[in-house]
Protein backbone atom coordinates (compact mmCIF):
# COMPACT_ATOMS: atom_id res chain seq x y z
CA UNK A 1 0.00 0.00 0.00
CA UNK A 2 1.27 3.87 -0.77
CA UNK A 3 1.24 6.05 1.84
CA UNK A 4 -2.34 8.29 1.85
CA UNK A 5 -2.92 11.31 3.14
CA UNK A 6 -5.88 12.54 5.28
CA UNK A 7 -6.97 14.85 2.90
CA UNK A 8 -6.25 12.00 0.02
CA UNK A 9 -8.69 9.35 2.08
CA UNK A 10 -11.41 11.93 2.81
CA UNK A 11 -11.73 13.24 -1.11
CA UNK A 12 -11.69 9.07 -2.11
CA UNK A 13 -14.46 8.82 0.24
CA UNK A 14 -16.18 11.79 -1.01
CA UNK A 15 -15.69 11.27 -4.99
CA UNK A 16 -17.12 7.47 -4.62
CA UNK A 17 -20.14 8.63 -2.68
CA UNK A 18 -21.14 11.59 -5.38
CA UNK A 19 -20.43 9.01 -8.06
CA UNK A 20 -23.64 7.24 -6.51
CA UNK A 21 -25.88 10.18 -6.51
CA UNK A 22 -24.86 11.32 -2.52
CA UNK A 23 -24.90 14.82 -2.30
CA UNK A 24 -21.78 16.60 0.32
CA UNK A 25 -23.03 18.08 2.95
CA UNK A 26 -21.18 20.03 5.96
CA UNK A 27 -19.80 19.25 9.53
CA UNK A 28 -22.37 19.95 11.85
CA UNK A 29 -21.07 21.90 14.60
CA UNK A 30 -19.24 19.95 17.60
CA UNK A 31 -21.16 21.06 19.93
CA UNK A 32 -24.98 19.90 19.82
CA UNK A 33 -27.21 22.88 18.38
CA UNK A 34 -30.27 23.75 20.11
CA UNK A 35 -29.81 20.70 21.69
CA UNK A 36 -29.40 21.14 25.91
CA UNK A 37 -29.21 17.47 26.69
CA UNK A 38 -26.27 16.18 24.62
CA UNK A 39 -22.69 17.69 25.74
CA UNK A 40 -21.16 16.88 21.97
CA UNK A 41 -21.57 15.13 18.78
CA UNK A 42 -20.47 12.26 19.23
CA UNK A 43 -21.61 10.45 15.68
CA UNK A 44 -22.48 11.78 12.19
CA UNK A 45 -26.04 10.99 12.50
CA UNK A 46 -26.59 13.22 15.18
CA UNK A 47 -27.47 16.06 13.42
CA UNK A 48 -29.70 14.23 11.07
CA UNK A 49 -32.31 13.14 13.66
CA UNK A 50 -35.24 15.48 12.24
CA UNK A 51 -34.31 13.73 8.35
CA UNK A 52 -34.03 9.80 9.89
CA UNK A 53 -37.35 10.28 11.01
CA UNK A 54 -38.98 11.58 7.79
CA UNK A 55 -38.51 16.09 7.53
CA UNK A 56 -37.11 16.14 3.80
CA UNK A 57 -33.27 17.24 3.73
CA UNK A 58 -32.64 19.79 1.51
CA UNK A 59 -29.75 18.48 -0.31
CA UNK A 60 -32.01 15.20 -0.94
CA UNK A 61 -31.67 11.52 0.59
CA UNK A 62 -28.84 10.45 -0.73
CA UNK A 63 -25.91 12.08 1.70
CA UNK A 64 -22.66 12.07 2.68
CA UNK A 65 -19.66 14.34 4.94
CA UNK A 66 -17.31 13.92 7.13
CA UNK A 67 -18.70 14.88 10.35
CA UNK A 68 -16.33 16.03 13.99
CA UNK A 69 -17.10 13.96 16.73
CA UNK A 70 -16.13 13.68 20.32
CA UNK A 71 -16.15 11.05 22.71
CA UNK A 72 -15.29 11.05 26.92
CA UNK A 73 -16.65 7.84 27.83
CA UNK A 74 -13.40 6.05 27.20
CA UNK A 75 -10.72 9.03 28.52
CA UNK A 76 -8.92 6.85 30.66
CA UNK A 77 -8.01 4.53 27.42
CA UNK A 78 -6.50 7.05 25.52
CA UNK A 79 -3.00 6.64 24.99
CA UNK A 80 -3.51 2.86 23.57
CA UNK A 81 -3.01 2.48 20.26
CA UNK A 82 -6.84 3.20 19.06
CA UNK A 83 -8.73 5.53 21.54
CA UNK A 84 -8.74 9.05 21.26
CA UNK A 85 -11.02 11.61 22.79
CA UNK A 86 -11.76 13.79 19.07
CA UNK A 87 -12.08 12.05 16.05
CA UNK A 88 -13.31 12.50 12.40
CA UNK A 89 -16.08 10.16 10.93
CA UNK A 90 -16.87 9.81 7.39
CA UNK A 91 -20.50 8.87 6.89
CA UNK A 92 -23.89 8.37 3.64
CA UNK A 93 -26.90 8.34 4.65
CA UNK A 94 -29.92 6.86 2.59
CA UNK A 95 -33.13 8.69 3.59
CA UNK A 96 -35.90 6.29 2.52
CA UNK A 97 -33.68 5.32 -0.39
CA UNK A 98 -31.55 2.54 -0.88
CA UNK A 99 -30.89 -0.26 1.95
CA UNK A 100 -28.55 -3.47 3.18
CA UNK A 101 -27.85 -4.47 -0.56
CA UNK A 102 -26.51 -1.48 -2.55
CA UNK A 103 -24.97 -0.25 1.43
CA UNK A 104 -23.27 -3.56 1.42
CA UNK A 105 -22.32 -3.98 -1.78
CA UNK A 106 -20.60 -0.35 -1.96
CA UNK A 107 -18.76 -0.92 1.68
CA UNK A 108 -17.26 -4.52 0.39
CA UNK A 109 -16.11 -2.53 -2.79
CA UNK A 110 -14.53 0.55 -1.07
CA UNK A 111 -12.78 -1.52 1.45
CA UNK A 112 -11.33 -4.11 -0.90
CA UNK A 113 -10.87 -2.34 -4.96
CA UNK A 114 -7.50 -1.36 -5.49
CA UNK A 115 -9.24 2.00 -6.67
CA UNK A 116 -10.00 3.06 -3.20
CA UNK A 117 -8.72 1.12 -0.44
CA UNK A 118 -7.73 -2.16 -1.79
CA UNK A 119 -7.42 -4.29 1.98
CA UNK A 120 -6.72 -8.12 1.50
CA UNK A 121 -10.07 -9.58 1.36
CA UNK A 122 -8.68 -11.90 3.83
CA UNK A 123 -7.85 -9.35 6.51
CA UNK A 124 -11.32 -8.28 7.01
CA UNK A 125 -14.37 -9.80 9.31
CA UNK A 126 -17.82 -8.32 9.39
CA UNK A 127 -20.38 -8.87 12.41
CA UNK A 128 -24.54 -8.79 12.12
CA UNK A 129 -26.99 -8.60 14.75
CA UNK A 130 -27.55 -12.18 15.99
CA UNK A 131 -31.61 -11.69 16.94
CA UNK A 132 -33.47 -11.10 20.27
CA UNK A 133 -37.54 -10.95 21.22
CA UNK A 134 -37.71 -7.37 19.39
CA UNK A 135 -36.05 -8.17 15.85
CA UNK A 136 -34.87 -11.23 13.35
CA UNK A 137 -31.29 -12.28 13.49
CA UNK A 138 -29.18 -10.46 10.62
CA UNK A 139 -29.31 -13.04 8.39
CA UNK A 140 -29.89 -10.56 5.41
CA UNK A 141 -26.77 -8.73 5.82
CA UNK A 142 -24.89 -12.29 6.67
CA UNK A 143 -25.66 -13.49 3.22
CA UNK A 144 -24.86 -10.49 1.21
CA UNK A 145 -21.07 -9.92 2.81
CA UNK A 146 -20.70 -14.02 1.60
CA UNK A 147 -22.07 -13.03 -1.85
CA UNK A 148 -19.74 -10.26 -1.95
CA UNK A 149 -16.38 -12.85 -0.99
CA UNK A 150 -16.67 -13.21 2.38
CA UNK A 151 -15.95 -16.63 4.54
CA UNK A 152 -18.47 -18.12 6.66
CA UNK A 153 -15.48 -17.86 9.26
CA UNK A 154 -14.92 -13.87 8.82
CA UNK A 155 -18.71 -13.64 9.65
CA UNK A 156 -19.57 -13.25 13.23
CA UNK A 157 -23.32 -12.84 14.51
CA UNK A 158 -22.95 -10.83 17.83
CA UNK A 159 -25.58 -9.55 20.60
CA UNK A 160 -27.45 -5.76 20.55
CA UNK A 161 -25.13 -4.90 23.18
CA UNK A 162 -22.57 -4.94 19.82
CA UNK A 163 -24.81 -5.10 16.89
CA UNK A 164 -27.46 -2.91 17.26
CA UNK A 165 -27.84 1.35 17.28
CA UNK A 166 -30.18 3.51 18.78
CA UNK A 167 -30.20 6.88 20.41
CA UNK A 168 -29.53 7.22 24.18
CA UNK A 169 -33.14 7.55 25.38
CA UNK A 170 -34.79 5.10 23.74
CA UNK A 171 -36.72 6.31 21.01
CA UNK A 172 -36.68 7.52 17.46
CA UNK A 173 -34.87 5.63 15.07
CA UNK A 174 -33.03 2.66 15.41
CA UNK A 175 -32.18 -1.04 13.75
CA UNK A 176 -29.17 -3.64 13.88
CA UNK A 177 -26.08 -2.63 12.29
CA UNK A 178 -23.05 -4.70 10.33
CA UNK A 179 -19.57 -3.21 11.76
CA UNK A 180 -16.52 -4.00 9.70
CA UNK A 181 -13.39 -4.89 11.27
CA UNK A 182 -9.43 -5.13 10.25
CA UNK A 183 -7.60 -8.34 11.40
CA UNK A 184 -4.37 -6.95 12.86
CA UNK A 185 -2.80 -10.56 12.46
CA UNK A 186 -2.73 -10.74 16.27
CA UNK A 187 -3.16 -14.49 17.54
CA UNK A 188 -6.58 -14.81 18.86
CA UNK A 189 -6.58 -14.23 22.85
CA UNK A 190 -9.12 -17.18 23.47
CA UNK A 191 -10.96 -20.10 21.63
CA UNK A 192 -13.62 -17.47 21.85
CA UNK A 193 -12.02 -14.54 20.50
CA UNK A 194 -14.10 -12.37 18.01
CA UNK A 195 -14.98 -9.23 17.15
CA UNK A 196 -16.28 -8.11 20.10
CA UNK A 197 -13.41 -9.26 22.39
CA UNK A 198 -10.91 -6.22 23.27
CA UNK A 199 -7.98 -8.01 23.11
CA UNK A 200 -6.49 -5.86 19.66
CA UNK A 201 -6.85 -8.46 17.10
CA UNK A 202 -9.68 -6.75 15.88
CA UNK A 203 -9.95 -2.97 14.61
CA UNK A 204 -13.15 -1.62 14.03
CA UNK A 205 -12.92 0.95 10.72
CA UNK A 206 -16.36 1.04 9.44
CA UNK A 207 -20.22 0.63 10.81
CA UNK A 208 -23.37 0.41 8.87
CA UNK A 209 -26.91 1.22 10.74
CA UNK A 210 -29.74 -0.46 9.13
CA UNK A 211 -32.75 1.74 10.61
CA UNK A 212 -35.53 0.04 10.01
CA UNK A 213 -37.39 0.31 13.17
CA UNK A 214 -38.47 3.32 15.57
CA UNK A 215 -38.24 2.44 19.78
CA UNK A 216 -41.72 4.17 21.03
CA UNK A 217 -42.61 2.84 24.98
CA UNK A 218 -40.89 0.12 25.03
CA UNK A 219 -41.52 -1.20 21.68
CA UNK A 220 -39.68 -1.17 17.84
CA UNK A 221 -42.35 -0.49 15.76
CA UNK A 222 -41.44 -0.84 11.59
CA UNK A 223 -40.48 2.56 10.44
CA UNK A 224 -42.32 3.96 6.87
CA UNK A 225 -39.13 4.63 5.25
CA UNK A 226 -35.46 2.67 6.30
CA UNK A 227 -32.73 4.57 6.49
CA UNK A 228 -28.84 3.77 6.26
CA UNK A 229 -26.16 5.79 8.47
CA UNK A 230 -22.81 4.69 8.43
CA UNK A 231 -19.51 5.62 10.14
CA UNK A 232 -16.41 4.82 9.38
CA UNK A 233 -13.36 7.08 11.39
CA UNK A 234 -10.75 8.76 9.56
CA UNK A 235 -8.00 8.29 11.86
CA UNK A 236 -8.20 4.31 12.32
CA UNK A 237 -8.90 3.94 8.54
CA UNK A 238 -5.68 5.30 7.71
CA UNK A 239 -3.94 3.06 9.92
CA UNK A 240 -5.06 0.17 8.52
CA UNK A 241 -4.47 1.86 5.10
CA UNK A 242 -0.94 3.01 5.66
CA UNK A 243 -0.30 -0.73 8.08
CA UNK A 244 0.78 1.85 11.01
CA UNK A 245 1.06 0.70 14.53
CA UNK A 246 -1.56 3.30 16.05
CA UNK A 247 -3.51 6.18 15.37
CA UNK A 248 -0.76 8.43 17.32
CA UNK A 249 1.01 7.58 13.69
CA UNK A 250 -0.80 9.42 11.61
CA UNK A 251 0.32 12.61 10.16
CA UNK A 252 -1.38 15.44 12.72
CA UNK A 253 0.40 13.56 15.84
CA UNK A 254 3.62 12.96 13.80
CA UNK A 255 3.62 16.80 13.09
CA UNK A 256 2.95 17.91 16.98
CA UNK A 257 5.03 14.88 18.20
CA UNK A 258 8.23 16.39 16.24
CA UNK A 259 6.77 19.77 17.81
CA UNK A 260 6.62 18.26 21.56
CA UNK A 261 10.11 16.42 21.17
CA UNK A 262 11.55 19.83 20.70
CA UNK A 263 9.47 21.88 23.73
CA UNK A 264 10.32 19.24 25.99
CA UNK A 265 13.97 18.01 25.27
CA UNK A 266 12.05 14.11 25.84
CA UNK A 267 11.66 11.16 23.43
CA UNK A 268 8.51 10.35 22.39
CA UNK A 269 9.10 6.83 22.34
CA UNK A 270 10.52 6.91 25.63
CA UNK A 271 7.72 8.77 27.27
CA UNK A 272 5.07 7.18 24.59
CA UNK A 273 1.57 7.64 27.31
CA UNK A 274 2.47 10.74 28.13
CA UNK A 275 2.92 12.38 24.89
CA UNK A 276 -0.36 10.59 23.47
CA UNK A 277 -2.76 11.76 25.86
CA UNK A 278 -1.19 15.36 25.53
CA UNK A 279 -1.25 15.13 21.40
CA UNK A 280 -5.14 13.70 21.63
CA UNK A 281 -6.35 16.35 24.17
CA UNK A 282 -4.48 19.39 22.71
CA UNK A 283 -6.31 18.51 19.06
CA UNK A 284 -9.46 18.10 20.93
CA UNK A 285 -9.38 21.13 22.94
CA UNK A 286 -8.81 23.60 19.97
CA UNK A 287 -11.55 21.83 18.14
CA UNK A 288 -13.81 22.77 20.95
CA UNK A 289 -12.72 26.09 21.78
CA UNK A 290 -12.52 26.68 18.09
CA UNK A 291 -15.71 25.85 17.34
CA UNK A 292 -18.64 29.07 16.91
CA UNK A 293 -20.17 28.08 20.03
CA UNK A 294 -17.46 29.98 21.88
CA UNK A 295 -17.51 27.39 25.05
CA UNK A 296 -15.01 28.37 27.47
CA UNK A 297 -13.75 26.19 30.59
CA UNK A 298 -16.34 25.74 33.56
CA UNK A 299 -17.59 23.06 36.25
CA UNK A 300 -20.77 21.99 34.80
CA UNK A 301 -21.17 20.36 31.41
CA UNK A 302 -19.33 20.50 28.33
CA UNK A 303 -17.41 23.23 29.58
CA UNK A 304 -16.35 20.94 33.08
CA UNK A 305 -15.06 18.31 30.08
CA UNK A 306 -13.16 20.96 28.18
CA UNK A 307 -11.60 21.54 31.60
CA UNK A 308 -10.98 18.16 32.60
CA UNK A 309 -9.30 17.32 28.93
CA UNK A 310 -6.71 20.68 29.39
CA UNK A 311 -5.94 20.09 32.89
CA UNK A 312 -5.44 16.07 32.08
CA UNK A 313 -2.69 17.74 29.44
CA UNK A 314 -1.59 20.08 31.78
CA UNK A 315 -0.32 17.52 34.37
CA UNK A 316 1.20 15.29 31.97
CA UNK A 317 3.29 18.24 30.82
CA UNK A 318 4.44 18.59 34.05
CA UNK A 319 5.17 15.27 34.35
CA UNK A 320 7.24 15.46 31.15
CA UNK A 321 9.62 18.32 33.76
CA UNK A 322 8.48 21.09 31.70
CA UNK A 323 7.79 24.50 33.68
CA UNK A 324 6.94 27.42 30.79
CA UNK A 325 3.60 27.34 28.61
CA UNK A 326 3.92 25.18 25.68
CA UNK A 327 0.29 24.96 24.52
CA UNK A 328 0.01 27.71 22.03
CA UNK A 329 2.61 26.39 20.09
CA UNK A 330 0.93 22.77 20.10
CA UNK A 331 -2.93 24.57 19.24
CA UNK A 332 -1.04 26.78 16.76
CA UNK A 333 0.25 23.00 14.67
CA UNK A 334 -3.21 21.76 15.00
CA UNK A 335 -5.08 24.83 13.81
CA UNK A 336 -2.41 25.44 10.72
CA UNK A 337 -3.21 21.63 9.87
CA UNK A 338 -6.67 21.80 9.74
CA UNK A 339 -8.15 25.23 9.32
CA UNK A 340 -8.73 24.55 5.53
CA UNK A 341 -11.43 22.40 6.10
CA UNK A 342 -12.94 23.47 9.66
CA UNK A 343 -12.46 27.78 8.69
CA UNK A 344 -13.55 28.51 12.53
CA UNK A 345 -10.38 27.10 13.54
CA UNK A 346 -8.31 29.90 11.86
CA UNK A 347 -11.36 32.40 12.65
CA UNK A 348 -11.28 31.95 16.28
CA UNK A 349 -7.59 31.47 16.57
CA UNK A 350 -6.69 34.34 19.21
CA UNK A 351 -9.94 33.13 21.43
CA UNK A 352 -8.48 29.28 21.32
CA UNK A 353 -5.01 30.40 22.41
CA UNK A 354 -5.87 32.87 25.05
CA UNK A 355 -8.14 29.93 26.64
CA UNK A 356 -5.67 27.86 26.50
CA UNK A 357 -3.51 30.40 28.54
CA UNK A 358 -5.94 31.62 30.78
CA UNK A 359 -6.87 27.87 32.09
CA UNK A 360 -3.41 26.68 33.00
CA UNK A 361 -2.73 29.75 34.81
CA UNK A 362 -6.20 28.86 36.95
CA UNK A 363 -4.81 25.12 37.01
CA UNK A 364 -1.53 26.65 38.54
CA UNK A 365 -3.21 28.32 41.31
CA UNK A 366 -5.36 24.76 41.72
CA UNK A 367 -2.57 23.02 42.14
CA UNK A 368 -1.32 25.27 44.73
CA UNK A 369 -4.50 24.87 47.00
CA UNK A 370 -4.32 21.23 46.19
CA UNK A 371 -1.05 20.71 48.32
CA UNK A 372 -2.83 22.83 50.78
CA UNK A 373 -5.54 20.44 51.14
CA UNK A 374 -3.25 17.54 51.12
CA UNK A 375 -1.24 18.68 53.82
CA UNK A 376 -4.35 19.28 55.65
CA UNK A 377 -5.71 15.72 54.91
CA UNK A 378 -2.40 14.46 56.61
CA UNK A 379 -2.85 16.59 59.15
CA UNK A 380 -6.28 14.96 60.74
CA UNK A 381 -4.99 11.73 59.63
CA UNK A 382 -6.21 9.22 62.05
CA UNK A 383 -3.19 5.97 61.36
CA UNK A 384 -1.15 5.80 58.10
CA UNK A 385 -3.77 5.94 55.24
CA UNK A 386 -5.37 8.46 52.94
CA UNK A 387 -8.75 7.15 52.62
CA UNK A 388 -10.01 6.82 48.90
CA UNK A 389 -12.60 9.79 49.27
CA UNK A 390 -9.98 12.32 49.92
CA UNK A 391 -7.85 10.68 47.49
CA UNK A 392 -10.81 10.87 44.61
CA UNK A 393 -10.99 14.46 45.90
CA UNK A 394 -7.60 15.27 45.64
CA UNK A 395 -8.00 13.81 41.64
CA UNK A 396 -11.31 15.01 40.67
CA UNK A 397 -10.88 18.71 42.35
CA UNK A 398 -7.27 19.20 42.49
CA UNK A 399 -6.50 17.41 38.66
CA UNK A 400 -3.96 15.67 41.31
CA UNK A 401 -3.51 12.08 39.52
CA UNK A 402 -3.39 8.86 41.96
CA UNK A 403 -0.02 8.40 40.97
CA UNK A 404 0.73 11.94 42.36
CA UNK A 405 -1.25 11.53 45.92
CA UNK A 406 0.74 7.70 46.44
CA UNK A 407 3.87 9.39 45.75
CA UNK A 408 3.66 12.81 48.34
CA UNK A 409 2.02 10.13 50.79
CA UNK A 410 5.36 7.93 50.56
CA UNK A 411 6.96 10.78 50.96
CA UNK A 412 5.15 10.99 54.73
CA UNK A 413 5.68 7.77 54.90
CA UNK A 414 2.21 7.27 54.56
CA UNK A 415 -0.49 4.62 52.50
CA UNK A 416 -3.05 5.29 50.22
CA UNK A 417 -6.56 3.45 49.50
CA UNK A 418 -6.86 2.64 46.32
CA UNK A 419 -9.81 0.34 45.63
CA UNK A 420 -11.27 3.14 47.56
CA UNK A 421 -10.63 5.45 44.97
CA UNK A 422 -11.34 3.13 42.36
CA UNK A 423 -14.48 2.51 43.90
CA UNK A 424 -15.27 6.19 43.83
CA UNK A 425 -13.52 6.67 40.37
CA UNK A 426 -15.48 3.95 39.10
CA UNK A 427 -18.71 5.76 40.15
CA UNK A 428 -17.77 9.12 38.62
CA UNK A 429 -16.89 6.67 35.18
CA UNK A 430 -20.51 6.11 35.39
CA UNK A 431 -21.92 9.44 35.84
CA UNK A 432 -19.32 10.84 33.54
CA UNK A 433 -20.36 8.29 30.72
CA UNK A 434 -24.33 9.30 31.18
CA UNK A 435 -23.65 12.92 30.49
CA UNK A 436 -21.52 12.11 27.50
CA UNK A 437 -23.50 9.98 25.95
CA UNK A 438 -26.90 12.10 26.51
CA UNK A 439 -30.10 11.70 25.71
CA UNK A 440 -31.29 12.58 22.55
CA UNK A 441 -34.41 14.52 23.47
CA UNK A 442 -34.77 18.50 23.07
CA UNK A 443 -33.38 20.57 20.21
CA UNK A 444 -33.25 19.55 16.57
CA UNK A 445 -33.71 15.49 17.25
CA UNK A 446 -37.59 16.43 19.37
CA UNK A 447 -40.24 17.63 17.36
CA UNK A 448 -42.50 17.60 20.40
CA UNK A 449 -44.81 20.41 20.69
CA UNK A 450 -42.50 22.75 23.14
CA UNK A 451 -39.51 22.21 21.64
CA UNK A 452 -41.06 23.17 18.19
CA UNK A 453 -42.34 26.40 20.17
CA UNK A 454 -38.96 27.36 21.63
CA UNK A 455 -37.28 26.52 18.15
CA UNK A 456 -39.64 30.11 16.54
CA UNK A 457 -39.28 31.56 19.89
CA UNK A 458 -35.59 31.92 19.33
CA UNK A 459 -36.12 33.69 15.74
CA UNK A 460 -38.22 36.07 17.49
CA UNK A 461 -35.82 36.71 20.86
CA UNK A 462 -32.78 37.41 18.52
CA UNK A 463 -35.21 39.81 15.61
CA UNK A 464 -36.33 41.46 18.98
CA UNK A 465 -32.46 41.71 20.41
CA UNK A 466 -31.37 43.24 16.89
CA UNK A 467 -34.03 45.83 17.69
CA UNK A 468 -32.62 46.59 21.08
CA UNK A 469 -28.99 46.60 20.15
CA UNK A 470 -28.26 46.81 16.49
CA UNK A 471 -28.20 44.16 13.15
CA UNK A 472 -24.59 43.73 15.02
CA UNK A 473 -26.14 41.40 17.31
CA UNK A 474 -26.08 37.51 16.17
CA UNK A 475 -26.69 33.91 17.60
CA UNK A 476 -23.44 32.86 19.65
CA UNK A 477 -24.72 29.79 20.93
CA UNK A 478 -28.79 28.34 21.47
CA UNK A 479 -29.67 25.66 23.94
CA UNK A 480 -33.80 24.36 23.51
CA UNK A 481 -35.78 21.94 25.02
CA UNK A 482 -39.58 21.49 26.32
CA UNK A 483 -39.23 24.15 28.75
CA UNK A 484 -37.18 26.93 27.84
CA UNK A 485 -35.11 28.79 25.41
CA UNK A 486 -31.12 29.51 26.69
CA UNK A 487 -29.60 32.21 24.15
CA UNK A 488 -26.31 33.66 23.60
CA UNK A 489 -25.26 36.95 21.62
CA UNK A 490 -22.12 38.81 21.83
CA UNK A 491 -22.85 42.66 23.97
CA UNK A 492 -20.34 44.56 26.13
CA UNK A 493 -22.60 45.16 29.19
CA UNK A 494 -24.86 43.59 31.35
CA UNK A 495 -28.64 43.79 30.56
CA UNK A 496 -30.61 46.27 32.04
CA UNK A 497 -34.27 45.98 33.39
CA UNK A 498 -35.32 48.51 30.88
CA UNK A 499 -33.31 46.85 28.12
CA UNK A 500 -34.69 43.54 29.03
CA UNK A 501 -38.42 44.92 29.07
CA UNK A 502 -37.95 46.23 26.22
CA UNK A 503 -36.86 43.04 24.44
CA UNK A 504 -39.82 40.91 26.25
CA UNK A 505 -42.25 43.43 24.53
CA UNK A 506 -41.26 43.32 21.19
CA UNK A 507 -41.01 39.59 21.35
CA UNK A 508 -44.69 39.28 22.97
CA UNK A 509 -46.17 42.38 20.40
CA UNK A 510 -44.88 39.88 17.58
CA UNK A 511 -46.17 36.72 18.98
CA UNK A 512 -49.76 38.82 19.27
CA UNK A 513 -49.34 40.31 15.75
CA UNK A 514 -49.95 36.37 15.01
CA UNK A 515 -47.83 36.84 11.98
CA UNK A 516 -47.25 33.54 9.32
CA UNK A 517 -44.25 31.23 9.94
CA UNK A 518 -43.33 30.72 6.23
CA UNK A 519 -41.13 27.73 5.52
CA UNK A 520 -38.76 28.06 1.90
CA UNK A 521 -36.19 25.41 0.37
CA UNK A 522 -33.49 27.58 -1.92
CA UNK A 523 -29.84 27.52 -2.97
CA UNK A 524 -27.50 29.04 0.05
CA UNK A 525 -26.36 31.72 -1.84
CA UNK A 526 -29.85 32.87 -3.02
CA UNK A 527 -30.46 32.47 0.74
CA UNK A 528 -28.19 35.30 1.56
CA UNK A 529 -28.74 37.44 -1.01
CA UNK A 530 -32.50 37.49 -0.09
CA UNK A 531 -31.42 38.73 3.20
CA UNK A 532 -31.59 35.36 5.34
CA UNK A 533 -29.47 35.44 8.02
CA UNK A 534 -27.12 32.14 9.20
CA UNK A 535 -23.96 32.09 11.17
CA UNK A 536 -21.23 31.48 9.25
CA UNK A 537 -22.09 30.04 5.75
CA UNK A 538 -19.45 27.71 5.79
CA UNK A 539 -21.33 25.10 8.15
CA UNK A 540 -24.77 25.33 5.81
CA UNK A 541 -25.24 22.26 2.81
CA UNK A 542 -25.63 24.06 -0.75
CA UNK A 543 -29.21 23.73 -0.13
CA UNK A 544 -31.04 25.14 2.71
CA UNK A 545 -34.50 25.71 4.89
CA UNK A 546 -35.64 29.38 4.90
CA UNK A 547 -37.65 30.57 8.05
CA UNK A 548 -39.77 34.11 7.55
CA UNK A 549 -41.70 35.69 9.72
CA UNK A 550 -42.93 38.84 7.78
CA UNK A 551 -41.12 42.07 8.65
CA UNK A 552 -39.83 40.41 11.69
CA UNK A 553 -37.24 38.02 10.88
CA UNK A 554 -35.81 35.96 7.81
CA UNK A 555 -32.98 32.78 9.14
CA UNK A 556 -31.46 30.03 7.93
CA UNK A 557 -32.26 27.13 9.76
CA UNK A 558 -32.71 23.18 10.04
CA UNK A 559 -35.28 22.86 13.28
CA UNK A 560 -38.85 22.24 13.33
CA UNK A 561 -41.25 25.21 13.75
CA UNK A 562 -45.08 26.50 14.02
CA UNK A 563 -47.18 27.82 11.34
CA UNK A 564 -47.82 30.75 13.11
CA UNK A 565 -46.56 33.01 15.80
CA UNK A 566 -50.04 33.53 17.46
CA UNK A 567 -49.17 29.72 18.61
CA UNK A 568 -46.86 30.79 21.47
CA UNK A 569 -47.81 32.23 24.73
CA UNK A 570 -45.82 35.32 26.23
CA UNK A 571 -42.28 35.11 26.78
CA UNK A 572 -40.40 36.40 29.86
CA UNK A 573 -36.64 36.53 30.49
CA UNK A 574 -36.58 34.89 33.73
CA UNK A 575 -32.18 35.03 33.78
CA UNK A 576 -29.64 37.09 32.45
CA UNK A 577 -25.95 36.34 33.01
CA UNK A 578 -22.37 36.47 31.54
CA UNK A 579 -21.50 33.00 29.43
CA UNK A 580 -17.88 34.32 28.60
CA UNK A 581 -15.76 37.62 28.04
CA UNK A 582 -18.03 39.50 25.62
CA UNK A 583 -21.07 37.18 25.59
CA UNK A 584 -24.18 37.42 27.29
CA UNK A 585 -26.46 34.45 27.95
CA UNK A 586 -30.18 34.50 28.82
CA UNK A 587 -32.95 32.39 29.97
CA UNK A 588 -36.59 32.54 28.61
CA UNK A 589 -39.49 30.59 29.07
CA UNK A 590 -43.51 31.36 28.05
CA UNK A 591 -45.48 32.15 30.78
Amino acid sequence: MKDLKRKDMIEMYFDFFKERGHSLIPSASIIPENDATVLFTTAGMHPLVPYLLGQKHPAGNRLVNVQKCLRTSDIESVGDNSHLTFFEMLGNWSLGDYFKKEMINWSYEFLTDEKYLGIPKEKLAFSVFEGNNDAPRDEVSANLWKECGAKESQVFYLSKKHNWWELGSGSGPCGPDSEMFFDTGKEKCSLNCDPSCDCGKYLEIWNDVFMEFEAKNGKYLPLEHKNVDTGMGVERTLVVYNSLTSVYDIEIFVLLRKKLEELTNKKYEENTKAFRVILDHIRTSVFILGDDSSLSPSNVGAGYILRRLIRRMIRFIKNLEVESSILENLALIVIDYYKEDYKELERNKNYIVSSLIEEEIKFNKTLKSGYKTFNKVIKNLEGDTIDGTNAFKLFDTFGFPLEFTIEMANENNLKVDVEGFNKKFKEHQELSRTASSGEFKGGLADTGEGSVKYHTLAHLTLAALQEVYGKEIYQKGCNITSERLRFDFPLDHKMTDEEKLKVESIINKNIDAAIPVIKTEMDLQEAIESGAEGTFSDKYGDRVYVYSIENVSKEICGGPHIENTNQLTHAKIVKEESSSAGVRRIKVIME
